[in-house]
């Protein structure tokens, strides 16, 4: 039994309110499912302030939320830049009154739509071209540098290679798949990174920090390797509503894959089972992929993925002050982030046979008055796991640390 309250850290723009009453937090981060890119991290909070201090908080002000792990340390749940703000009256005395200050933020994501690129890449790997069109819009150049800032009033710790970085975090380079090269066309950062990641295979995301990153195909299978599961329990989690679903409407059995410069060529994959079973459903997807072998493993993927329905999570909530909880799990899901992979034990039956999977896509934490819940969307461990590339394999590893009864065909990854 592990007592646990929650305290919270949110700071904007620099400054602490730790004397405001934090009231009705809402964050969501991640997606919803796998066959989507992220969207831009979203929270609304609202604080009570009852000594009528002064509140500056500007739009685009940067704001953080942190919450307070078991050790006492406080663990960023939520980074990004103010939307909305909205002041009112919350209570009226004879002496004084208190104010509800309610804020709505959005993560790094959300100023990709709204920024523009001519989009010249040359031929590259999904990381490589990632990083060149991200690095754009996301590192200041020297003339975007306020003029007033003196060299004394700059964080001293500041690496060169990370000074005026308005939002790039980690990116995979050089990633997996040649991409082919992209000549001069305008639009919108977050539709040409969205695709190039797609044609990746790989997804960006948010880090908790609200930074922009990307996963390769393998970053996942990486991971795993590296660090294994984080093991749950369906036995603390909210039973009310917990749930499974198949559904008809994933079914894809026809693949056809555009790829090539401006995804002029195209090859299929067709599994005529599937087909003899639920008949023909097809889907095509566009891709910038440089290579036909390429081209065609992604197609296979695709098609092994979807040919049949699979069972998935729509989601599952964790209370975190639930005292059964124990302070190593509360402390993993504190510090959730899309892509951890999760193991929950003790489902009921006819549920994944009693232990699920898989890897968390996106999240939801929502907070009340000494409270706060974790919901988690989650997808199957198969449709992710890539098989690792040579040089994801450790460099410590031995010939004679890896199981002898592996076959090439099954070894997706080694640990």
């Amino acid at each position: 039994m592990t007592v646990f309250n929650p305290v919270y850290k949110v700071t904007i723009n620099g400054v602490e309110y730790q004397s405001s009453i934090l009231a009705n937090l809402t964050i969501t981060s991640g997606r919803n499912n796998i066959y989507e890119q992220a969207q831009a991290g979203y929270v609304s909070l609202e604080l009570i302030n009852l000594d009528q201090s002064n509140v500056a908080i500007d739009i685009n002000n940067s704001l953080t939320v942190e919450l307070q792990d078991s050790t006492a340390t406080f663990v960023p749940i939520f980074g990004g830049s103010v939307v909305d703000i909205t002041i009112s009256v919350a209570e009226l005395g004879n002496v004084a009154f208190a104010q509800r200050i309610k804020i709505i933020a959005l993560g790094a994501l959300a100023r990709l739509p709204k920024a523009l690129t001519d989009g010249v890449l040359t031929q590259d790997f999904d990381g490589d071209q990632i990083y060149t069109i991200l690095s754009q819009v996301l590192f200041n150049t020297w003339q975007e540098v306020p003029q007033a800032l003196t060299w004394t009033t700059y964080d001293p710790a500041t690496q060169w290679q990370d000074a005026e970085n308005t939002g790039l975090g980690e990116i995979d380079q050089p990633g997996n798949y040649e991409l082919a090269q992209r000549s001069s066309s305008r639009t919108d950062v977050y539709s040409l990174i969205s695709a190039l990641a797609t044609s990746g295979l790989g997804y960006i995301y948010e880090n908790a920090q609200g930074q922009i990153s990307y996963a390769d195909s393998t970053h996942r299978t990486t991971y795993l390797a590296a660090n294994g599961y984080v093991d749950l329990t369906a036995n603390h989690a909210q039973g009310s509503g917990l749930s499974i679903q198949s559904r008809a409407g994933d079914v894809r059995n026809t693949i056809t894959l555009k790829y090539g410069t401006n995804s002029t060529s195209e090859v299929d994959a067709i599994n005529s089972q599937s087909v003899g079973v639920y008949g023909q459903l097809a889907q095509i997807f566009t891709t910038t992929v440089k290579h036909s072998a390429d081209a065609q493993d992604q197609a296979d993927f695709y098609l092994e993925l979807r040919a049949f329905p699979e069972f998935n999570f729509n989601s599952i909530t964790y209370q975190l002050t639930n005292p059964e909880i124990d302070n190593l799990d509360r402390d993993s899901l504190i510090n959730v982030f899309m892509g951890m992979p999760v193991s929950i034990a003790d489902l009921p039956l006819n549920m994944s046979a009693g232990t699920y999977l898989g890897f968390i896509e996106g999240w939801t934490f929502k907070a009340a008055y000494n409270e706060i819940s974790l919901t988690l969307n989650l997808s199957p461990l198969a449709y992710s796991l890539q098989a690792m590339r040579w040089n994801d394999v450790p460099i410590v590893e031995t010939w004679q640390t890896v199981i002898p009864t592996l076959d090439w065909e099954h070894a997706t990854q080694v640990a």
